[in-house]
């Protein structure tokens, strides 16, 4: 898809609906913080927990052609020197001849928290910009607003099991290497991933991303030569014209049928 489309396409997914149809159904999703477990370097293991209306979804960090990117706004926070979020492992969804990548039901998205001043509490206090589809998709924000207080070093059952729901490692799934080949087009570059691991199972869906903030990349198109996975994606910069790319910087997430594998970096093909 290109660029005007992939827009377009966006910003019907992204206009709200006026206040009468909003208020034709009930809200699409509801949140909860879950408030975790100290760890002993001072950092706090939180959540947030989203749980979904049957038959609506919501996007990954990386949503694909038709998703909604989520974003996190933590002006409002106190005492907060970083969050670390954790994506579990997420769906690809096919619907109209348009891939998205996301979660339906319940999500729990992990959050490592550093304080600003260690052994105080943290006011977790923000907001959580998504885009929630159905039938429609509309753009919904969760308001983030809760004092991580409770000193506990039990971890959190739902966090724990968010956690271990994420892609493998590179160790973990034998990848052998991964090389990245960058070639300039006439709107910008292509960027085409070799990574040499075993079959994931079922049909495999790659991801690029590359660290650029505002840089669109186009789905990639992924396919196998033997022990080898090969994913090819386009990239527009929205301004125009040339852009860098570090390698070092690159992550290829592969989403196969039994599981996903998260590689970081990639070197010259």
């Amino acid at each position: 898809m290109n660029t005007a489309i992939r827009l377009f396409t966006a910003a019907i997914c992204a206009a709200p609906l006026p206040g009468a149809a909003q208020n034709a159904f009930p809200d699409p999703v509801t949140s909860e913080v879950l408030q975790g477990w100290d760890l002993p370097d001072g950092r706090r293991v939180a959540a947030l927990q989203l749980t979904l209306a049957p038959g609506w979804k919501t996007y990954w960090r990386s949503p694909g052609d038709a998703g909604i990117p989520p974003q996190f706004d933590w002006s409002l926070a106190r005492n907060l020197g970083a969050v670390s979020i954790t994506w579990p492992t997420p769906s690809v969804y096919d619907q109209n001849g348009m891939r998205s990548i996301g979660y339906s039901g319940q999500l729990v998205i992990p959050l490592h928290v550093t304080p600003k001043r260690a052994g105080k509490p943290v006011r977790l206090h923000g907001t959580m910009a998504l885009g929630v589809c159905a039938d429609i998709c509309i753009p919904h924000e969760i308001d983030i607003d809760t004092l991580l207080d409770a000193p506990d070093a039990s971890p959190t059952p739902a966090i724990v099991a968010a956690m271990a729901d994420v892609p493998y490692s590179e160790g973990e799934a034998n990848v052998r290497s991964a090389t990245c080949r960058l070639s300039p087009t006439d709107h910008g570059m292509q960027i085409e991933a070799h990574v040499t691991l075993p079959h994931t199972g079922g049909r495999e869906v790659a991801v690029i991303e590359t660290g650029t903030p505002g840089l669109w990349i186009s789905e990639a198109r992924t396919s196998r030569q033997g022990d080898t996975l090969v994913a090819v994606s386009e990239m527009v910069h929205p301004k125009g014209g040339a852009f860098g790319i570090e390698r070092s910087d690159v992550r290829i997430t592969i989403l196969g049928g039994d599981y996903a594998v998260d590689v970081r970096g990639c070197s010259a093909g």
